[in-house]
């Protein structure tokens, strides 16, 4: 679904420059958040936005695959905020790692070739 990363109710505007695809629980969990508390620092950060900031900056991949680990204030407070790794997602991204489809990143070659395997059998 198309998300407001400034909500409307905050005054965002609907505009290309604020507007992000998120799943339909991240969605959700997010409401009108813009910030939230680092789970660390206790610090309240603004939350990642997808539009200004890089995702391996904040964020990388749990050893198995399965869970977002957020690696600086502003990541790991989305990934709390958002719940990022929340039971649903977590089994989904299960299933995804065992046919070879996740995670996205540095094996995207070996994956998108893994994903063309399995969609031809």
């Amino acid at each position: 679904m198309v998300d407001h990363l400034v909500p409307q109710a905050a005054g965002g505007k609907t505009q290309r420059a604020n507007l992000w695809l998120a799943c339909h629980h991240c969605n959700l969990f997010k409401g009108v958040k813009q910030d939230a508390v680092d789970p660390v620092s206790q610090r309240r950060v603004s939350l990642f936005n997808p539009r200004r900031q890089r995702w391996a900056d904040h964020f990388t991949w749990s050893d198995d695959g399965k869970r977002i680990v957020g690696v600086t204030p502003v990541g790991r407070a989305t990934v709390e905020a958002l719940r990022l790794n929340n039971g649903e997602i977590v089994a989904a991204r299960r299933r995804w790692v065992e046919v070879g489809w996740h995670p996205p990143g540095e094996r995207e070659g070996q994956l998108g070739k893994r994903r063309r395997e399995v969609m031809t059998r």
